[in-house]
């Protein structure tokens, strides 16, 4: 193959053959959605000699290029978010075609890594990835060296990219039926089932159960100011935020919008309150960070823990009671749900 400047070793032909049947072997297992990706962006890496490569797939909404798994340098930072036609991965969405540029430096539709970054990009290519007739994701390569890759290397990228389009789709599908693709939280559908096997486990056990009912305050006026790209990037920090802040049993899911519920299995109030505590004032204390800008962010929340007896309807319900009495007392604040009473604790308040 003739590269022109490219610096690594070309891709032996059958060692090209071997790689792409590993893939479509390993695909073949319906595998997690995260799992499929890194093993496709593991591959291009290897088939290309590329620096970098990045599978990003379209949100449900089709209005955002969500980044679902990155392999080699750079893969640590943030990874940028791009929208239908923004940069060369979005215009691989709607111009339905690939790209290949040498010196993406001298190309002003090229979007440039943040000032802080030190991922340095010089050339790349990028192959859109297809589904029943339509663009649902960009598989993309890079590398620091300009005319890094091939005519050659962008039809193992399409090759790449064509063979692990179904079972990547597939499984981004079944992914979509559990869980939220912009925050990554449960979906909705699935709380009360949730809700309700704790509860069944708390029942066989003797243990307790709780939940946290979480409304980012003001929300509205992000999406106003900002843009419902920033409002989106805001959800997705928050999200990331919260799993940081509670243990791995604890399960997020997206009740809609703004409105998040943590389900909090073997949690008395107490515990309960000291999570939602630690949550809320984390967000007064520091703020949301996104691609764009930073923001700083309250939060209501509503803790609601099992009475031993009441459906997990009745539990979300006294949670949403709780939260809305948060927002009445002044928003970012955790009010306890009783069976008598809710218990206020502002940012001013003990414990």
């Amino acid at each position: 193959m003739l590269h022109g400047k490219k610096t690594v070793p070309s891709t032996d032909p059958k060692e090209a053959l071997l790689v792409l049947l590993e893939v479509t072997r390993e695909l073949a297992e319906r595998r997690p959605l995260e799992e499929s990706l890194s093993v496709v962006t593991r591959a291009a890496v290897r088939l290309v000699g590329a620096d970098h490569a990045s599978v990003r797939l379209l949100d449900s909404t089709r209005t955002e290029l969500l980044c679902g798994a990155r392999t080699g340098s750079g893969a640590e930072t943030r990874p940028m978010t791009f929208r239908p036609g923004e940069g060369f991965i979005g215009l691989c969405v709607t111009e339905q075609k690939a790209f290949r540029i040498g010196d993406v430096a001298s190309d002003a539709r090229f979007v440039p890594q943040p000032a802080q970054s030190s991922f340095v990009i010089g050339s790349l290519m990028c192959e859109p990835m297809w589904s029943s007739g339509e663009v649902v994701g960009v598989l993309s390569v890079t590398s620091p060296e300009r005319e890094a890759f091939s005519a050659d290397d962008q039809l193992l990228l399409r090759l790449l990219a064509n063979c692990s389009s179904p079972p990547v789709e597939r499984a981004r599908l079944e992914r979509l039926a559990t869980f939220d693709d912009l925050t990554l939280a449960m979906s909705h559908r699935y709380l009360v089932p949730r809700m309700a096997e704790e509860i069944e486990r708390a029942t066989r056990t003797g243990s307790e159960m709780s939940i946290l009912l979480m409304d980012l305050d003001h929300f509205k006026n992000v999406n106003d100011e900002h843009g419902h790209a920033v409002g989106d990037a805001v959800l997705r920090a928050f999200a990331d935020r919260v799993r940081k802040l509670v243990r791995k049993v604890d399960v997020l899911v997206r009740r809609g919008g703004e409105e998040f519920v943590l389900v909090m299995p073997r949690t008395g109030s107490t515990q309960a309150l000291a999570t939602g505590k630690r949550i809320q004032e984390s967000l007064e204390r520091e703020r949301l960070v996104t691609p764009k800008l930073s923001l700083r962010k309250t939060v209501s929340i509503g803790v609601a823990t099992w009475d031993g007896r009441e459906s997990p309807e009745s539990l979300e319900r006294r949670a949403d009671m709780a939260m809305y009495e948060a927002k009445r007392y002044g928003r970012n604040r955790v009010v306890v749900s009783t069976r008598e009473s809710t218990t206020d604790l502002g940012p001013d308040s003990e414990g």
